[in-house]
């Protein structure tokens, strides 16, 4: 350090700088603009009509701050990804039930989802006339999930999605391999061997799957891009019955977990996304409701308002009362 150099302390760091500079030469040297900041000196808060004429002595401690958005930075326009693509929608709709294929696009537009999942069917040749739902739903406006919807082994499956691609082209599927008619329960010895070969082929799997925590992660090794645990059985409407399992593949799982089947309102999709899951998948809830265009516009905001409620992180729980208001000078 010459002679012409003091050190000081600009917000706890160490600086150098050149003797008898005023605190304007030294915002000039910061590029900072005096507009906007407050100065503090040795805890002495400086006036600006004062910053031409004071001069920094060696070893000042300079405190030196502006306004700043409150609290954690939090993104809640955060995006859910799924092999590589961006979606701004974390719910999913399903295409079966409904009552025709228009309310299902009026459905899919009030809750703004952009992926719907599509079973793959024998095409009707008796009456080629008959609507198809790529004449509804624009398949470029809308992101297409095939699905193997009534599979009941790996091969099955396999040849399904083999179809879907020709058909349309899309390589992000939703593996569903059923384990038998009762409980729809998914078969997983079948789900893990067909996500193996299906990523092989290069898929984008997203599975269906158990609430196993252990065999979730076996899909998301065997390369699946997302993993999709079943609430409770499909179409029933009971909502989530195993938090805890559910809860341990969110903090297993690196790639988007996403509750699939089961739930039957709202607020089912609302604690889905408030236990940090990805997104939900909903279909039976809004297709079945007395009214599935007002349904799906609350499971959009259900899943928006637990998504931040999430992400703003829930107080602690308590086994006694906490006062809200001060008792002190009561």
């Amino acid at each position: 350090m010459s002679a012409k150099e003091i050190n000081i302390y600009i917000n706890g760091e160490v600086r150098q700088i050149q003797a008898s500079l005023s605190i304007e030469k030294l915002l000039n040297l910061l590029k900072l603009n005096k507009k906007n900041i407050a100065i503090e000196i040795n805890r002495v808060i400086i006036n600006k009509s004062d910053y031409h004429s004071h001069i920094i002595e060696a070893n000042d401690q300079i405190e030196i701050v502006n306004f700043i958005g409150g609290g954690n930075h939090i993104n809640t326009k955060e995006p859910l990804v799924i092999a590589g693509k961006e979606y701004k929608s974390r719910l999913i709709m399903g295409s079966g039930k409904f009552k025709n294929f228009e309310e299902n696009l009026k459905a899919l537009e009030i809750a703004e989802s952009e992926i719907i999942t599509v079973a793959v069917r024998r095409t009707n040749i008796s009456d080629p006339n008959l609507p198809m739902i790529t004449d509804i739903i624009n398949p470029n406006k809308y992101t297409y999930l095939p699905n193997t919807a009534g599979c009941y082994n790996a091969e099955e499956a396999i040849r399904v999605l083999n179809l879907a691609r020709e058909a349309g082209g899309w390589n992000l599927v939703k593996l569903e391999v059923l384990g038998d008619d009762k409980t729809l329960y998914p078969n997983m010895i079948e789900t893990i061997k067909a996500s193996k070969i299906l990523v092989k082929e290069g898929f984008k799997v997203m599975a269906y799957c158990t609430d196993d925590p252990i065999l979730a992660k076996k899909l998301e090794e065997n390369g699946c891009s997302a993993i999709m645990p079943l609430g409770s059985p499909i179409g029933s409407g009971l909502g989530i019955q195993n938090k805890l399992n559910i809860k341990i593949i969110i903090d297993n799982c690196s790639v988007p977990v996403i509750v699939d089947a089961g739930l039957g309102t709202a607020s089912d999709a609302c604690i889905a996304m408030e236990m940090g899951c990805d997104g939900v998948l909903v279909n039976s809830a809004i297709s079945k409701a007395r009214n599935p265009i007002l349904m799906a516009e609350a499971m959009k905001q259900a899943v928006i308002s637990g998504r931040n409620a999430y992400i703003s992180g829930r107080m602690e729980k308590n086994i006694i009362a906490k006062a809200s208001s001060p008792m002190k000078d009561f």
